[in-house]
């Protein structure tokens, strides 16, 4: 069942955006998620890549996402929430994202993000397309917290 209808008891890594959109209540995320998210932060907790930093970092460096601070200051107040871990990039991770199998896009984020998933044995909650159609088949588990 790699294309998840909820994410329980799972064990999650969140893409970028929706680190993001958890961090600023951001409306495209479903009620039920925000709600799971919730518990899981305080349970299980919530495993974040250092990728999604470095993307961020990116995005605001490029003006495609606006923020009202310092985006370090952003980044440390954010990694201040109780239950979220920043996951250590592993070679293990590393070698892994080159040698995902199956079609998938090239962008080195993401393939770092689905190896992280897989070798942590964790859902990736993303809104990506690409993302959850490579969830089809069964590598990896996701969760799609738009819907």
């Amino acid at each position: 069942m790699p294309v998840l209808k909820t994410i329980g008891q799972h064990r999650v890594v969140l893409d970028t955006h929706v680190w993001i959109w958890t961090m600023t209540a951001d409306p495209r995320l479903d009620k039920r998620f925000q709600f799971q998210f919730e518990k899981i932060l305080k349970t299980q907790g919530v495993l974040l890549s250092p990728m999604s930093i470095w993307e961020l970092g990116r995005l605001v460096d490029k003006g495609r996402i606006e923020i009202d601070m310092d985006v370090l200051d952003w980044v440390d107040q954010a990694l201040d929430t109780e239950g979220l871990q920043l996951h250590i990039l592993t070679p293990r991770i590393l070698i892994q994202s080159t040698r995902l199998p199956g079609l998938l896009h090239g962008d080195p984020v993401d393939r770092l993000l689905i190896a992280t998933a897989h070798e942590e044995k964790a859902v990736l909650v993303t809104c990506d397309k690409k993302i959850l159609e490579y969830g089809k088949d069964k590598f990896i588990s996701v969760y799609d917290p738009s819907s």
